[in-house]
């Protein structure tokens, strides 16, 4: 009979984490109070009304914190938290996938990070450990990838204690004006990243909006405050998009690192991500309308084990460049795809008669059998390709619709693991149900010599 694991002390998470809790509920309280409500009650009201939801959001993020702990036993990252009710989180470590070292403005500007976990099946990102010293994050996680061998174990002792804090960690901190290690595939100049969402539809129409706002405001002639913060309010929405994604990827740096692709992105917020090459399901490859006058494109990842059931992908591991010429797409996609070529993928149109299902696009859409991928193409306006390694294929469906089956088409799916998978949309149905067997065969020998 084994030994029973013996498990380290429980840690606490660090001291200032219910200040920075605190400080967060100041944006949730104000949020929740309405222009309308400051207008009913006045200013004085108002503020009191902040301060009652501040203070009690911080008693409580303090009590919080005296309840909430974490350890490692044996091959298990245990959790322990709640408030009323009290709940341990037991995560497999051979079932992480990733583990994130997350710096939001307040934790950069004393000194802390968030540690944001990964697994296999997980709808959302896994008990994040918010927040820990920078040294103890980076410890941490170096610790954990290690034990899921995500790392080789020479370079980690995963039986050592947790790092005390101010202890120099093995790997640059986030945050440090460092790129991540490995070997630098791509940094994205800024300049890029800013021009880039200027060129997208929120940008290009806000002009208009801002001429149409100053004709409202001349033909009134006086507006109420409501009424101008309304205005204010729904611009500022109108153009969230495109400067969340500025600050998201702001000094993007991509780097391979063995078997892994690390990245680091973000102004306010600082992240350092590892993916794995052996989660990567699918790329795919992005071409908006107004980037194709300077011919740049996005490449976005499909990775198994991922939560991708959030509301947006800003804490999504999935970017793989953010912008770039196809010259640059076509050296990262190599990286994880070796000896796949953006330009040179055999893409066949539908025939003609899928013009009846897809008047204008048809000549748009594509399919083919490259040697390592199955790579589809689609969109009018903005242009997609996806391409899906035979190994991560999982199953391979042919669909037929009623119209399909009077114009005697088929579309074919092929299934990921946890991914949106690729589609040849329209095909004739012989076609179809040889490239579903074709696709079969060759991913049941990609998995076999895997």
């Amino acid at each position: 009979m084994s030994a029973p694991l013996e498990a380290e002390p429980r840690q606490r998470l660090h001291p200032l984490s219910p200040v920075l809790q605190g400080a967060k509920s100041i944006v949730v309280a104000i949020a929740a109070l309405s222009w309308s409500t400051l207008r009913q009650v006045g200013l004085g009201w108002f503020a009191a009304m902040v301060l009652v939801l501040v203070l009690g959001a911080t008693v409580l993020a303090v009590v919080s914190w005296f309840n909430t702990g974490y350890h490692v036993v044996g091959r298990e990252l245990r959790i322990h938290e709640g408030l009323l009710w009290r709940r341990t989180r037991a995560i497999p470590l051979e079932r992480l996938q990733a583990v994130e070292v997350v710096r939001p403005l307040l934790a950069q500007l004393t000194g802390l990070a968030e540690l944001r976990l990964e697994v296999v099946g997980g709808g959302r990102t896994e008990a994040p450990l918010a927040f820990l010293s920078v040294a103890d994050a980076v410890a941490l996680r170096a610790r954990l990838l290690a034990l899921a061998e995500r790392v080789p174990r020479s370079t980690v002792d995963v039986t050592a204690p947790p790092a005390a804090a101010g202890t120099a960690p093995a790997e640059t901190a986030p945050g440090a004006g460092t790129a991540p290690i490995g070997r630098l595939l791509h940094a994205v100049p800024n300049r890029d990243l800013l021009i880039s969402q200027l060129l997208t539809p929120q940008a290009f129409f806000l002009p208009f909006g801002l001429a149409f706002v100053l004709m409202q405001f001349v033909n009134e002639g006086s507006w109420s405050f409501i009424a101008v913060a309304s205005t204010l309010t729904a611009m500022a929405g109108v153009i969230l998009q495109p400067v969340r994604r500025v600050l998201d990827d702001w000094t993007f740096r991509l780097s391979r690192d063995g078997g892994n692709l690390r990245v680091r992105h973000g102004l306010l917020e600082t992240r350092v991500q590892t993916v794995p090459l052996d989660r990567v399901q699918a790329i795919g490859v992005t071409w908006p309308l107004l980037w194709r006058m300077k011919g740049w494109l996005r490449l976005r990842l499909d990775i198994a084990g991922y939560a991708g059931g959030e509301s947006d992908d800003r804490g999504r591991p999935d970017r793989l460049l953010p912008v770039g010429d196809l010259a640059t797409g076509e050296l990262v996609t190599g990286e994880v795809l070796p000896g796949v070529r953006l330009a040179e993928l055999p893409l066949s149109r539908p025939p003609a008669r899928a013009r009846w299902v897809h008047p204008l696009g048809r000549r748009v859409l594509g399919a083919g059998l490259h040697p390592q991928v199955f790579a589809v193409r689609s969109g009018l306006l903005t242009r997609q390709v996806t391409m899906v390694p035979y190994a991560r294929i999982q199953s391979v469906r042919v669909v037929r619709g009623p119209i399909q089956r009077r114009l005697g088409l088929a579309t074919v799916h092929a299934d990921t693991a946890g991914g949106s998978g690729a589609a040849a949309l329209d095909r004739d149905v012989t076609e179809a149900w040889a490239l579903a067997a074709e696709l079969t065969e060759r991913a049941r020998a990609a998995r076999q010599r895997g």
